[in-house]
């Protein structure tokens, strides 16, 4: 097994042939912040050369990652916005591409960005504690890296429009029966393991080719519809809502929109 090693924001270690990231800004609830998005890409192009049987994706503490950074966010103009959103889906759809299978090991809040970057794994475990959830319109915007297109690819555009209208978040059980999640594991990483075990017991040329058939073929033009939803999330940011949802988060009061 290879040392874990740590960088500002991920831990990374492999255990054979399986790679195992941790997100690890604990303290923020694993909030993904645009460094922590670029190590991502680091390992992630690292680790594509490397042969794995699979990979998890799990986060250190009481969250998988709560959402994106709202301090960092807060002040962004509309094409700063934009510009983020479009660095974090050109990273998540690495994480989505990468040629193993990858597994979310969700462990507690994945919200937000969370759920987004969960949502680019092939499979995702609960911990019966996980929450799920794209609460973005409480802030005044909208999902930017992917939410809008992966949710309705996997609960149905009806279903999908009733979470991210309402923000509302839901459990581990209301999850797998949506199909945001595929089971709950008690122990999730272990359980995450054994499953990636299990993956690398079969032909890895078979695995591999399983995953980019599916991948190529399930649905057309992914990238026209995350330009459109980069755009929109810019725009979000010329708005007094944006302002107002943020400012009152960051404040901690009850937002008061306008629709402005």
């Amino acid at each position: 097994m290879e040392a874990e090693q740590k960088t500002s924001a991920l831990l990374t270690e492999l255990e054979g042939d399986i790679g195992i990231i941790v997100l690890s800004r604990p303290k923020a609830l694993n909030a993904i912040n645009t460094q922590m998005v670029a190590e991502l890409e680091l390992v992630l192009r690292e680790w594509a050369t490397e042969n794995l049987s699979a990979l998890i994706i799990t986060g250190e503490g009481k969250a998988f990652a709560a959402g994106a950074d709202i301090s960092q966010m807060a002040s962004f103009s509309a094409v700063e916005a934009q510009q983020f959103a479009l660095n974090g889906q050109r990273i998540l759809r690495l994480l989505e591409n990468f040629p193993a299978p990858t597994i979310a090991a969700v462990n507690g809040f994945a919200l937000g960005g969370g759920c987004e970057l969960a949502m680019c794994c092939d499979i995702i475990l609960a911990a019966p504690r996980a929450l799920f959830g794209q609460p973005e319109v409480k802030l005044g915007v909208i999902p930017g890296f992917g939410g809008t297109q992966r949710l309705v690819r996997r609960v149905g555009r009806q279903a999908a429009l009733e979470l991210m209208m309402t923000g509302r978040n839901v459990k581990a059980e209301e999850a797998v029966s949506l199909g945001i999640a595929l089971r709950i594991e008690e122990d999730v990483l272990a359980g995450a393991k054994e499953l990636a075990g299990e993956m690398a017991k079969n032909g890895p040329v078979a695995v591999r080719l399983v995953k980019e058939v599916v991948n190529t073929t399930d649905r057309l033009d992914m990238d026209t519809g995350l330009a459109q939803e980069a755009m929109a999330f810019g725009l979000c940011f010329a708005s007094e809502d944006q302002k107002e949802g943020m400012s009152a988060f960051l404040q901690k009061r009850k937002a008061e929109f306008t629709g402005k």
